[in-house]
């Protein structure tokens, strides 16, 4: 099975890379530098050239914050670059899967969002996403929508290494504490998708470790496994404004990775503590 994976320079599509690559497939990543996703034309030539068997797409524009004023870019990367993907993987008969966000969601109540509740995006980067599912379910015929939340790994920047940044020059920080949702490592949730795509078990998922917290509480878990001394002072998302608007219920329900028989990924801090511990061996090496 020969795999393409698009967004190979982020934390997730580094990791999917390496996990098929440990496991023997043949795997081709590629970042923006080789391949421009908003042109149709060189995708198309692209996947035409490299003949894959499933395309893993990780690709997407992130800045959830500068989205709301770049508009045309996120649309561009986000819809029209997954609509050319899905098109060329179409022809070849590929299966496509797609990775998704829980910021299609409004984040509104307390409940786990279900694979089935219907999207209502706040922000725009929500909305895009939102827009490329839809892309996704009337392009493909054998496609996977996956939804991620506060993803962490060791190829990118993420909010573990922002913490223990700023906990080298601080020793109090204000850390947002009514938003709720599960931190997940890569690593975990390269594995799935693997074990995920060499299946016929098509349709939308949710993925992510197991367990819920804040921000704060996620914060408070990395210094003390990090072992540093941090003041952590939960404040709400009112005093915290940002240019978008986040959902304060990010909880997402893997009742449709239960009923498909995948396994779920481990707890939350049982995987940070893993990558806190490998961040810590590469600083020592």
């Amino acid at each position: 099975m020969k795999i393409l994976v698009t967004g190979f320079t982020g934390q997730l599509g580094y990791d999917v890379v390496k996990e098929g690559k440990k496991r023997g497939i043949d795997m081709v990543g590629v970042g923006s530098k080789e391949l421009n996703i908003t042109d149709e034309k060189s995708v198309y030539l692209y996947v035409k050239e490299i003949q894959p068997d499933a395309i893993i797409h990780c690709a997407a524009y992130t800045a959830v914050d500068k989205a709301e004023d770049d508009k045309e870019n996120c649309w561009k990367v986000n819809v029209d670059g997954t609509k050319y993907l899905a098109k060329a993987a179409e022809e070849l008969k590929a299966k496509f899967m797609f990775i998704s966000t829980d910021y299609v969601f409004d984040g509104e109540g307390e409940k786990p969002f279900k694979e089935s509740d219907l999207p209502n995006p706040v922000g725009y980067y929500g909305l895009t996403k939102y827009e490329a599912e839809k892309v996704v379910k009337s392009h493909l015929s054998n496609w996977f929508i996956v939804r991620i939340s506060w993803v962490f790994g060791l190829n990118g920047n993420n909010f573990v290494n922002t913490m223990l940044r700023l906990a080298e020059t601080r020793d109090e920080l204000n850390v947002v504490g009514d938003q709720v949702g599960s931190p997940t490592n890569t690593l975990d949730l390269s594995s799935l998708l693997l074990d995920m795509i060499r299946t016929d078990r098509f349709g939308v998922y949710h993925a992510t470790n197991e367990g819920f917290c804040s921000w704060a509480e996620f914060a408070k878990e990395i210094f003390r496994l990090a072992g540093k001394n941090i003041k952590v002072n939960s404040i709400t998302t009112e005093e915290y404004p940002t240019r978008a608007v986040r959902p304060k219920n990010s909880r997402l329900s893997k009742r449709k990775l239960i009923e498909n028989g995948f396994d779920l990924l481990p707890s939350w801090q049982e995987s940070l503590g893993l990558y806190i511990r490998q961040l810590l061996h590469e600083v020592k090496s």
